[in-house]
């Protein structure tokens, strides 16, 4: 039955079959086969990094249906899928803003754009006004890039680091306390941590010192996270974005063969596509010629980010192998 395009699927299955071959020999040890988890629908929280908007757009590098059209061309979202539509497709679920042909998805996508950590706990009550968690929900959670933006950009008006590091401890700490609310309601809980801001092209831009200071804020947030979830692998499936990101940008920079070609310059081109949500394939910029790059036009999975802070389509295939080989290895 196709419900996404067999390209998609088939794209998906290859980046997880390492993980579930690795899951299916996990339950089979003992001689006591234990059943695998496949939940009924995913429910993502958090940011803009877990949204497709109504007309389909994600905040990435988006797939348009004709590579001739004129740019940007019309989206089709589920070409370049984001982490979440990876997951879900794993287990042959789908979300309401990109259904495929199935009719009402259980699924849902409850994140919003521009959410702070602190917006999580909203999202959730909007949620169990009406709903409830059961031990068939996967549940992702992925929140806090746009706190650490924000305290940054109070640093360098003045504000202490320290100060700032404290807001993101707390703001860290808040968010595992949102992430053990869905645990213990029954929910299964994916939670990540936020990529390493400092690896980002903005990062680059701001220069060697500033990007330190947005590493030491990252860890600020990211440490209180860790260490504030209930630490059981039956509710809660720890994703470690930020030493992802990290593993590949020093693989790249090492010179080692990879998928990714560029881990320090934007994919789209902001003169095309001013917004990282408008950003298509057709809409990438093109570095021939330029000093200091790889010297060849940007594509959709060879660079790790889309705009100056958000994963490309590369960016979330690796997230979304992550996290269903996270989901897949837990006892769930």
């Amino acid at each position: 039955m196709k419900f996404l395009g067999d390209g998609l699927r088939a794209g998906v299955l290859r980046a997880a079959g390492v993980a579930f071959v690795a899951a299916v020999l996990a339950s089979c040890g003992g001689g006591q086969q234990i059943e695998r988890f496949v939940p009924t629908r995913v429910l993502a929280f958090g940011d803009e990094s877990s949204v497709i908007n109504a007309s389909g757009s994600k905040y990435t590098v988006n797939g348009v249906v004709d590579a001739t059209a004129t740019p940007p061309g019309v989206m089709d979202c589920s070409v370049n899928p984001i982490w979440v539509q990876y997951l879900a497709t794993a287990y042959g679920l789908v979300f309401p803003q990109c259904p495929g042909i199935v009719a009402s998805p259980p699924s849902r996508i409850l994140a919003q754009p521009d959410t702070k950590a602190a917006d999580v706990a909203a999202q959730i009550t909007s949620f169990t006004s009406g709903d409830t968690f059961n031990g068939k929900d996967l549940v992702t959670v992925l929140a806090g890039q746009n706190d650490i933006l924000e305290q940054y950009q109070l640093v360098k008006g003045g504000l202490p680091e320290a100060q700032a590091s404290a807001v993101l401890e707390a703001a860290g700490t808040a968010l595992a306390d949102q992430v053990n609310i869905i645990a213990r309601a029954g929910g299964k809980v994916l939670i990540s941590t936020v990529p390493d801001l400092s690896l980002t092209p903005f990062a680059v831009t701001e220069g060697a010192t500033n990007a330190a200071v947005l590493s030491r804020l990252t860890f600020s947030f990211n440490r209180k996270l860790r260490l504030g979830i209930i630490n059981d692998g039956h509710m809660i499936g720890l994703l470690l974005t930020d030493e992802m990101v990290q593993s590949i940008v020093k693989t790249v920079q090492a010179g080692a063969t990879t998928t990714y070609v560029d881990v320090t310059h934007v994919a789209c081109d902001p003169a095309v596509a001013p917004l990282v949500q408008d950003c298509t394939t057709l809409t990438l910029k093109d570095y021939t010629g330029v000093p200091d790059t790889v010297g060849i036009k940007a594509t959709a999975t060879g660079w790790l980010w889309a705009d100056a802070t958000h994963l490309s389509a590369g960016g979330h295939a690796s997230l979304g192998s992550s996290a269903y080989s996270r989901a897949a290895g837990n006892p769930f």
